[in-house]
């Protein structure tokens, strides 16, 4: 049920003259303290959407700063799958419930994803998401142990919380992306908040070639000598790339030769996908200025960047958004970001300052033709957004956060 994802150590040396010093030394210092330690963490996949980035340089990073990281993930389940998208979206507000049958297929999988974990030994358990969380229920000694919840649940759906509270309470902490997820019924000390972050260090991160970022997007017959605007996301509802093209299709009355680019990411645990991805298709219709490409077409860590990178303006039109590492993308590769206002992208953008907050695809488009029209004030509000991304949203300060938390319970 469960097998584990080897990552080669990354030496935290590399984040040298990145961030600022006295973070480096900070958590070089707290590494030091806590020895050979070891922390296993588990979530659903080993690739596709934000937590796997995350824990794809997290777990390699804290091995790299001599801790015994590991990360094991859940083999492929698609029943399973099914039910734990729902139950995703239940959590994010959607009205219904899981019907017995469904349930009972939750609880038996976490039960043999318990008996699994009693092979393993560990000073910490670290689980992650929805998907994982009534595995604590079927393993008694699963501590201390800490789960992390990456996605808004600030209004869930109170059936399905209140069902899944028992389970959740018996963590040692809970973790949360901001203070207005913290369900009901929680002991509210035993909660932290941390935002999640990218790193800069990864392909999809580090600088580009500006010429070899617009020889990739011709590949993809996108033009470089014509404004582009990009949002990068799971084909998943809450991303509303519907309200994105609607916007675009405004804009583009305004902005001639406007460019659409719309990149999503096909997960394992995410059987949903297929689906928003051929009725966005529909959506757009004959528009060859309108592109929609994924991982099946060939786009990865590199094609992201390159998008990323000669984009004008980057959207993260959400209505549901946990954090939306793709907003902290966007302001660390120094472009003005336009993100729905919502959840964590509340946090990283700064109204007016390092770019936007819209509600409507109307309010989108009047920003997007603002920016076009505005390159000098556009190129000053990214320049903005880098620096708070590096203060704030970079992997060396999730780092520390986990080795605070790791010292807080070993």
């Amino acid at each position: 049920m469960i097998q584990e994802v080897k990552l080669d150590p990354i030496h935290f040396s590399k984040y040298k003259g990145i961030i600022k010093d006295g973070l480096y030394d900070h958590v070089i210092q707290m590494a030091k303290k806590l020895g050979r330690v070891t922390v296993i963490h588990l979530n659903s996949t080993a690739s596709g959407g934000g937590v796997s980035e995350i824990l794809s340089t997290l777990v390699p990073t804290l091995s790299g700063l001599g801790i015994d990281a590991r990360r094991f993930v859940l083999k492929k389940h698609f029943k399973f799958f099914e039910i734990t998208k729902e139950i995703h979206n239940f959590l994010q507000g959607k009205k219904g419930n899981l019907n017995e049958k469904q349930k009972e297929i939750y609880l038996r999988t976490n039960e043999e994803i318990a008996n699994e974990l009693r092979g393993l030994r560990a000073d910490l358990w670290f689980l992650h998401d929805p998907q994982v969380a009534a595995t604590i229920s079927f393993h008694p000694n699963l501590h201390p142990s800490v789960w992390r919840s990456h996605i808004d649940t600030s209004k869930p759906n109170q059936a399905i919380w209140d069902w899944l509270l028992p389970h959740i309470k018996q963590y040692d902490r809970m973790i949360f992306t901001r203070r207005t997820y913290i369900g009901p019924g929680l002991e509210y000390d035993k909660c932290k908040i941390f935002w999640p972050a990218i790193d800069p260090l990864n392909p999809k991160n580090s600088p580009i070639d500006h010429f070899f970022a617009t020889e990739i997007a011709k590949k993809f017959e996108v033009e470089n000598t014509r404004p582009i605007i990009s949002q990068i996301s799971r084909f998943d509802p809450w991303k509303d790339p519907w309200g994105v093209i609607d916007a675009y299709r405004i804009a583009k009355k305004k902005i001639n030769g406007l460019q659409l680019v719309l990149i999503g990411f096909f997960a394992s645990d995410d059987p949903e996908a297929h689906s928003v991805l051929i009725d966005i298709k529909k959506y757009a219709g004959t528009d060859k200025d309108i592109h929609i490409l994924s991982n099946l077409d060939g786009v990865g860590a590199i094609e992201v960047n390159a998008f990323q990178t000669i984009s004008t303006v980057i959207i993260q039109k959400s209505i549901k958004e946990g954090f939306g590492l793709t907003v902290s993308e966007g302001m660390w590769k120094g472009k003005p970001v336009i993100g729905g206002k919502t959840g964590g992208i509340v946090d990283q953008i700064d109204d007016g300052k390092n770019g936007f907050l819209v509600s409507t695809s109307a309010e989108l488009a009047e920003k997007i033709i603002w920016l076009i029209s505005h390159p000098k004030e556009a190129e000053n509000m990214g320049r903005e957004g880098r620096e708070k991304a590096r203060e704030h949203f970079l992997m060396p300060r999730l780092i520390a956060d986990h080795l605070k938390l790791y010292q807080e319970l070993i």
